[in-house]
């Protein structure tokens, strides 16, 4: 009854005031070719044209000939589409004493690059769970340590590291490569899983802790569970860096342990023979393809993560 004297109290305060409420309220919808707009998808597209352009000229050039390379019209498509160059990069191209291209490079970057994913991503979650939820005596020590190894460039670390993995006698091993890359990737990972977890709910934690539950039976059965989205992002950024990684797989291994990054390197810097541009770019195609489907399959993930992750320090 209330209601419906109040409405009627409106209705007439609008009509007395000659004001009527039947339409649409608020600002008007922006114009689609408002300055506004123009100027933000203008942006956006040559931005997109010049990432997207390389990779075009990658891929037509790829599936030409050499007599048609040499035409010089680097942007018109194959006019006769032959993948004869992408089979030799991947299995006759020669590396340097090698000739087997890069398919003995990409297994060796498949064993080096998931266990060392994984033992990373393994030591650094119970690392980053650790320093959120349990608190230490040193823990802000240890954390603020990890911090600044995360900052520390690679190059001034080679040397000591060739010499720690020559006198445990691994060095110029695949698990020698796989230590370093699990060590180096520890630090900035950790970093993560530290604010992912620290952003749960704390009521959780001490709801598990009430009930008896310890350390890994929190961390198996409810962080875990929660804890998807910083997964699949030190899933990206360890497979991205490890895969794409030259530095480390030309110094800390032999020519029969190279990476595909190495072998693509001895690829394109070839300087026996023609300049198989086809071929070279093939290669480099063939390299980049594991992060990219990494990437696009799990991007959505990857945005969430990063963006829990990175809410709180």
């Amino acid at each position: 009854m209330s209601d419906s004297i109040t409405l009627k109290n409106a209705n007439g305060a609008a009509t007395s005031t000659g004001k009527t409420f039947s339409g649409p309220n608020g600002r008007k919808p922006r114009p689609v070719l408002s300055g506004r707009n123009i100027m933000l998808y203008g942006t956006l597209f040559v931005a997109a044209v010049y990432y997207l352009l390389p990779l075009y000229v990658m891929i037509v050039t790829s599936l030409k000939g050499m007599p048609e390379i040499r035409l010089g019209n680097i942007f018109s498509p194959p006019l006769e589409i032959t993948f004869e160059p992408w089979v030799k990069a991947w299995a006759t191209a020669c590396t340097g004493l090698n000739c087997d291209g890069l398919s003995r490079g990409f297994w060796n970057s498949v064993r080096i690059t998931a266990p060392s994913t994984i033992l990373s991503i393994a030591i650094a979650s119970v690392n980053g769970y650790a320093l959120a939820n349990w608190r230490f005596k040193g823990a802000d020590l240890f954390f603020s340590i990890l911090v600044v190894g995360a900052f520390i460039p690679y190059q001034v670390m080679i040397y000591p590291i060739v010499i720690v993995l020559r006198e445990i006698g691994i060095y110029g091993t695949l698990s020698g490569l796989i230590l370093v890359h699990s060590i180096f990737g520890m630090p900035i990972l950790t970093l993560l899983f530290r604010n992912y977890f620290a952003s749960l709910p704390v009521e959780l934690f001490k709801a598990a802790r009430i009930d008896g539950a310890g350390f890994w039976q929190i961390f198996l059965r409810i962080m875990l569970p929660m804890s998807l989205p910083i997964f699949v992002v030190a899933m990206i950024l360890q497979i991205t860096g490890i895969w794409n990684d030259f530095l480390f797989g030309v110094v800390f291994t032999r020519p029969e342990y190279y990476p595909m990054t190495v072998q693509l390197n001895n690829i394109v810097n070839s300087v026996q023979g023609v300049k198989e541009y086809n071929v070279n770019m093939a290669a480099t195609i063939l390299t980049g393809l594991v992060p990219l489907i990494v990437y696009f399959v799990s991007g959505r993930l990857f945005v969430r993560g990063i963006a829990a992750g990175a809410v709180k320090g």
